[in-house]
């Protein structure tokens, strides 16, 4: 296979959850050599959140873990231990790069803060994750997606006018952060290529998410006005909604935003006097009557399946799309043909399928492999990653260093 675009760049990550270990497997993916270090003695709680594969309760069964490591190499150290910092010394000589997504401060609480780690290896990117960055009133506040999703203002417009707040399922700055992550790291290694210098890079999530809600902030700062609940609907487009199609739990998202679209729309759905009706001929008057127009679209859509919609409406180049289930996007033809899915085999459990990258190079392309067991690469890293000897190796492993 071609040489991957990381390929020589070595990482060490000291992460938990989703944010920090998903940086870890994006690196993986593309070819960086990705060390994870864990312990038996402190067991990360993603290993511990079903559901777990046969629901056989095992820390190397948690689909929740194996689905955002793949590719990494798995080390077990007990931080607490007195020479745990020897092996930690080690691992920063060998590395380029060092992930941690801790509370601000608890790196250097632990002896591990940036200052300290460069006076080992000058040359080292690290990369802090934290929820809240390592400055300000909320810098050691420690959090998860979960309530971070919630400071970002996500949930404040998700869900209709008389709910309270939504929250969107799962935590998106989860997913946001580590591509943001990504991005910094590999900047920090082109700078080091040129510069021979490392670099220490701050990355707060939140502030990778907050920008999702740009428009929430322009209509404040340009109105004085906070934008509101407003369902599925759209103040500059109509019909603008998720509509019921015929069959069980289907529905279809149709988004009508210029005058030609809904002229398109209305010769599509074979109410062409629909363009020219007093009550729906301009994008105002349709939000002024979109309850009486959300029922006349719902009364076609439900008479069609969500994919005769989809159908139709593409052919008159109106906006459209089904809304898929998990088992639709497992079928979805356009993805099969782009193999975004990687099927591998995981030890005493056999195939386990994960999401591929979405940034496809043609001369440098990114692999999928399967995540490690707890603990599963210590001798391989310890011995022939950083040196030691097999005397040493035993030492370590006697007094409790590599649990």
């Amino acid at each position: 296979m071609t040489d991957k675009a990381l390929a020589g760049v070595k990482v060490v990550s000291l992460v938990q959850g989703i944010t920090g270990p998903l940086t870890g497997a994006i690196l993986a993916s593309y070819g960086a050599q990705v060390i994870r270090v864990e312990s038996r003695t402190r067991i990360e709680w993603h290993r511990q959140a079903g559901p777990f594969i046969g629901n056989e309760v095992n820390p190397d069964r948690a689909v929740p873990y194996l689905f955002v490591n793949p590719g990494v190499y798995d080390l077990t150290l007990n931080l607490k231990k007195p020479r745990a910092m020897e092996i930690m010394k080690r691992l920063v000589q060998w590395t380029d790069v060092l992930v941690e997504n801790f509370a601000g401060k608890a790196m250097e609480k632990m002896g591990l803060g940036y200052e300290e780690l460069r006076k080992v290896n000058p040359g080292l990117v690290m990369l802090s994750a934290a929820i809240f960055g390592q400055t300000g009133p909320y810098a050691e506040v420690p959090g998860y997606g979960g309530t971070l999703t919630a400071l970002t203002g996500l949930p404040h417009v998700t869900g209709y006018p008389d709910q309270l707040p939504q929250f969107p399922c799962f935590a998106i700055t989860d997913f946001i952060a580590p591509r943001a992550n990504v991005l910094a790291i590999v900047a920090a290694l082109d700078h080091r290529r040129k510069t021979g210098k490392g670099q220490y890079i701050d990355a707060a999530q939140m502030e990778s998410a907050v920008p999702l809600l740009t428009p929430l902030l322009l209509e404040y700062q340009a109105n004085n006005r906070e934008s509101q609940r407003l369902g599925n609907r759209s103040t500059f487009a109509a019909p603008h909604g998720v509509y019921r199609c015929k069959g069980e739990n289907a529905w279809c998202v149709i988004s009508v935003f210029t005058d030609e679209q809904w002229e398109s729309f209305c010769r599509a759905v074979g109410a062409p006097e629909w363009a020219g009706s007093g009550e729906f001929s301009t994008l105002l008057n349709r939000l002024h009557h979109v309850e009486e127009l959300d029922r006349r679209v719902e009364q076609w859509t439900s008479r069609h399946s969500a994919q005769e919609v989809m159908d139709i409406l593409r052919r008159a180049q109106v906006p459209t799309a089904v809304v898929k289930s998990g088992a639709d996007l497992d079928q979805d033809p356009q993805l099969r043909h782009r193999n975004y899915y990687w099927t591998v085999s995981l030890p005493d459990i056999g195939s386990f399928t994960y999401t591929g990258m979405s940034a496809r190079m043609s001369k440098t392309p990114y692999e999928i492999k399967r995540a490690p067991m707890l603990g599963e690469h210590t001798e391989q890293v310890c011995t022939e990653f950083l040196g030691l000897s097999d005397e040493e190796f035993v030492g370590y492993l006697a007094d409790g260093t590599l649990e």
